[in-house]
């Protein structure tokens, strides 16, 4: 099959759907990546794999969203793809309509979140699930990486056969690495001792930045290491107030990382993983702490509830509080044996549930049988 994998932006594309992509060849076909422009493409490109850049806007300008629009019915009827695979609210919403009005003769979406579950005016939610069953009408295959978001899709008539695929991620690439624990401790002047926690994610508000600079003012002892940075289409406020501010108050207990290629060896250095946001999908960054053997403290959210088990491989506290994010923190500083009974049950938990070869056979399968 000649396959289109579509989404919004050159991160989602290499750090989400490459590794599909890569399935996808091996399986013989044919595999097009489709995103707006972005530096990270020359990693999927020096693969082997063709890239088509278009005009995709993270944003509601109509305008906009007409002009990425008719480029991919400009790219879908010049390619004249089998399958078109779209991924992410906007991107999805065009791809599938695109798609539609091409006559691909097979259309899937696999939703990494919806917009209708996420913070918003009424009428922009309310568009956004009218948008989303009107989509689903056209799509052949509709998958969900979250088991709640399948039970929103068949509840709210989104689609009638919604498939909870889940994520994953690869244990030969993330996985307890004492060489690497050692090295990148002395590379950041960390001493062994240093409890660590550390956050991978993109630099927004929505991750819960804000509380998680202010609880650490009341977390003893440990260092709270921040990787990732903003993407230029990342709307919302700027985190640089608050993360000056948590520069004063914590000191050289906050090493702010920037965006990094090395994640595997930088979980592996780190003591407890932390991950505050206000929604999600199904947060892969959660997955490969666990591969590496960190205990997780996450909010009480859709995705991240279905990864963490409270008690037994991390603990969950509410979205958008600094004490009981605070509390759940200092436990686990403080108790080192607790911190290594949970990574160990969450390593064993992602090898059973979020094994990435296995979600992607059966994604696979899912979209071209």
């Amino acid at each position: 099959m000649k396959i289109l994998e579509i989404t919004n932006v050159d991160f989602s594309l290499t750090h989400f759907l490459l590794p599909l992509m890569r399935e996808l060849k091996a399986e013989g076909h044919e595999v097009i990546g489709v995103c707006a422009d972005g530096p990270l493409l020359q990693h999927p490109r020096n693969e082997g794999f063709r890239v088509e850049t278009l005009p995709f806007a993270r944003s509601f300008s109509v305008p906009a969203q007409l002009r990425a629009f008719w480029a991919l019915v400009r790219l879908i009827k010049k390619e004249k793809p089998d399958l078109v695979h779209a991924h992410m609210p906007i991107s999805g919403i065009l791809a599938r309509a695109a798609a539609k009005l091409c006559g691909v003769p097979r259309i899937a979406y696999t939703c990494h979140g919806f917009l209708f579950n996420q913070p918003g005016s009424h009428l922009r939610r309310g568009l956004a699930l009218v948008l989303e069953v009107l989509c689903g009408h056209i799509t052949d295959v509709y998958l969900t990486v979250s088991r709640e978001e399948a039970q929103d899709a068949k509840r709210l008539h989104v689609h009638p056969r919604p498939v909870a695929i889940g994520n994953g991620r690869d244990p030969a690439q993330f996985h307890p690495d004492a060489q690497a624990r050692t090295r990148i401790r002395a590379e950041l002047g960390t001493s062994a001792q240093t409890p660590v926690i550390i956050v991978v994610s993109r630099l927004v508000r929505h991750k819960g930045y804000p509380e998680l600079l202010a609880a650490m003012e009341r977390v003893p002892d440990a260092e709270l290491w921040i990787v990732g940075e903003r993407l230029a289409s990342d709307h919302g406020a700027n985190m640089d107030e608050y993360l000056a501010k948590a520069r004063v108050a914590l000191g050289p207990r906050l090493k702010c990382l920037g965006y990094r290629a090395d994640i595997p060896a930088l979980l592996a250095a780190a003591d407890i993983f932390v991950l505050p946001s206000h929604f999600e999908g199904l947060p892969m960054s959660i997955i490969e702490a666990m591969l590496c053997g960190l205990p997780v403290v996450a909010t009480n959210i859709r995705g991240s509830r279905e990864q963490v088990v409270p008690h037994e491989t991390g603990l969950l506290v509410p979205p958008g509080t600094t004490a009981e994010l605070a509390e759940a923190l200092t436990t686990l500083v403080q108790n080192p044996a607790l911190c290594q009974h949970m990574g160990a049950a969450g390593l064993k938990r992602a090898l059973r549930l979020f094994d990435e070869k296995t979600i992607l056979q059966t994604t696979t399968r899912l979209l071209t049988h």
